[in-house]
């Protein structure tokens, strides 16, 4: 209870803590100096100023008393620096917030078109959404990916100004949900202020967040204090990251815009919780630099690290013995490691992890944060740069070993988002084969888990790919033609084969298909279901089923460049 207040204090800067100053009893042991105040009023705002000079040897007695005063905090914000002390009528937090955010804050118009994954050679009705957003260093604007996701035209509008100005997507991160715009128009950034980050604020500090929400067309302010500093789940890219829960109303309009602590961004407004009232969540500063610091760095956004590794927690205490651990000894027990990590080199399954980088790692799988706040160690993997290396110490057999373990962005077999890219496909005789993905199996509703076949559900959360490239090809659907009926059973079947060559993903299957030699080509299925349909009747189909659905190409554009390359490496070779 006391030690948010006194790390406050040795951290000697306008971090923010709350006190009612009517209930302030002073113990006589605290032996404070008289202190001076002065006083400020006007209609809008009351200011109160309580400053005292304090011995060397009397700031152990000053750290119990802000302590203490932190038990009262009700009413009032107290910031410390350098031992002085000043107290402020909450009301003009807000308007500071409003104050700071008016030449910073913009309004994004966003127009969007998502393609369609059961007809991948179309695209869904395009749509419009506002967002919010905000300057940052380098002549940028930062907002939510999900703003401008699968976007076709952005536009922004400052505070106060009539005009809208085009606006380009520079790079963005859809596991952490973050983008960059950029404005090339030198009129936008007249009078534009750029905000400065933060730090993670401390449970119960006040923040503001600000931005343009449904419901009106001008700026909003929203207050609200930190309830909870954990890794969350990011709704738009399915990730688990760090996150400030906070008590302030995020509707749809304020994902983009900027949560104020002091005249600081403490984070990024992106979600609330379904079904609750005044449960928001913001980005922290944290995830928010490792994203800028990659797109600086490499120019593009690289993704966030992982072990990949799945684990198991133990807290049982027959389980520690079993795997012969001391009384002081705790960690996490690996029951498996993705084959295409580093870590699937060095540690095996049933290995116990000790420690993450000289970080002691719980029996329920969290590490020390702050104060007596605690994450799960995860989030020490995540805020690691690509190719940097982690020291992590390992029981294996009872014996202590401490390895080096690269670590690097990781991909799914089944890609969980397929933003702002057009899905890939391939068609012959009348065959439509697709790689397997979350959003494909979302097409299936809301309620996709339970209405979408089982076996790719399973495949889509459970299977890890074996090999670097490897996609879940599947039969999609069939375009019904003589030459395929019958074969619309095997819709959904996972394809293993090409006349007796397995399927790396559907760059390969293409190439199988359209090199082949052979005067039928033969699908192996999964549950041993076998297709097989002649070459030159199916290239004749194919065209016809082409112009009968209106489908542009029989296959997507990653894979026309992939042949043409695939034809000019051909002939340079003879």
């Amino acid at each position: 209870m006391l030690g948010s207040s006194v790390r406050t204090f040795h951290r000697l800067c306008s971090s923010s803590i709350m006190i009612n100053h009517r209930s302030l009893l002073l113990p006589s042991s605290a032996l404070l100096p008289e202190p001076r105040t002065s006083a400020k009023s006007s209609s809008n705002s009351l200011a109160v100023t309580v400053s005292c000079s304090l011995k060397e040897n009397r700031c152990g007695e000053a750290r119990r008393w802000i302590s203490m005063a932190t038990v009262l905090l009700k009413n009032y914000t107290v910031k410390c620096r350098s031992f002085s002390v000043e107290v402020r009528n909450p009301a003009t937090d807000a308007y500071s917030a409003i104050e700071i955010a008016l030449d910073s804050v913009v309004k994004i118009f966003t127009v969007s078109c998502s393609p369609n994954f059961i007809l991948p050679w179309q695209n869904k009705p395009q749509k419009e959404s506002i967002g919010s957003g905000f300057a940052i260093h380098g002549r940028q604007i930062l907002t939510n990916a999900h703003v401008v996701a699968d976007h076709t035209f952005v536009l922004v509008r400052k505070h106060g100004s009539p005009t809208k100005y085009r606006a380009q997507v520079k790079a963005l991160g859809h596991e952490c949900d973050l983008a960059i715009l950029v404005v090339d128009n030198e009129d936008f950034w007249v009078g534009m202020n750029s905000l400065e980050l933060g730090d993670i604020p401390f449970l119960q500090e006040a923040v503001a967040v600000v931005g343009y929400p449904q419901g009106g067309d001008n700026i909003s302010v929203t207050k609200g204090v930190v309830s909870r500093v954990e890794l969350t789940h990011y709704a738009h890219g399915q990730n688990q990251l760090l996150a400030i829960q906070i008590d302030a109303a995020i509707n749809p309009g304020n994902s983009g815009g900027p949560a104020i602590m002091g005249n600081k961004v403490a984070g990024v407004a992106f979600q609330n919780l379904s079904g609750a009232e005044n449960i928001g969540y913001i980005i922290p500063v944290p995830v928010i630099k490792h994203f800028l610091s990659g797109v600086e760095e490499r120019g593009k956004y690289v993704g966030f690290c992982s072990m990949g590794l799945s684990c198991q927690t133990l807290e049982n205490v027959q389980l520690r013995n079993h795997f012969k651990m001391h009384a002081d000894m705790t960690g996490v027990l690996v029951s498996k490691v993705n084959p295409l990590s580093d870590a699937h080199k060095i540690l095996k399954k049933d290995d116990i992890i000790l420690a993450f980088d000289g970080v002691p790692i719980a029996n329920d799988g969290t590490v020390h944060f702050r104060n007596r706040e605690r994450i799960t160690f995860d989030h020490l993997v995540t805020m690691k740069k690509p190719n940097e290396t982690a020291r992590v110490r390992v029981l294996r057999d009872g014996e202590e070993h401490e390895f080096c373990i690269a670590l690097l962005p990781l991909q799914p077999l089944v890609p969980i988002h397929q933003f702002d890219k057009l899905p890939s496909y391939y068609i012959f005789g009348g065959l439509v084969f697709v790689p397997l993905s979350q959003p494909y199996l979302q097409e299936f509703g809301d309620d996709w888990y339970n209405t979408c076949p089982r076996r790719l559900t399973e495949r889509a959360l459970r299977k890890l790919p074996k090999k670097a490239g490897e996609q879940y090809v599947i039969l999609s659907q069939v375009l019904m033609d003589d030459i395929n009926a019958g074969y619309e059973r095997c819709n959904s079947l996972q394809v293993k084969k090409v006349n007796g060559e397995e399927v790396l993903n559907l760059k390969h299957l293409c190439k199988l298909v359209e090199s082949s030699a052979e005067e039928n080509v033969r699908f192996d299925m999964e549950e041993e279901r076998v297709i097989v349909l002649n070459y030159n009747s199916a290239k004749v189909v194919t065209s016809k089923l082409l112009k009968r659905h209106r489908i542009p190409s029989a296959m997507s554009g990653d894979l026309v460049d992939n042949r043409n390359s695939s034809q000019i490496e051909l002939s340079s070779s003879n």
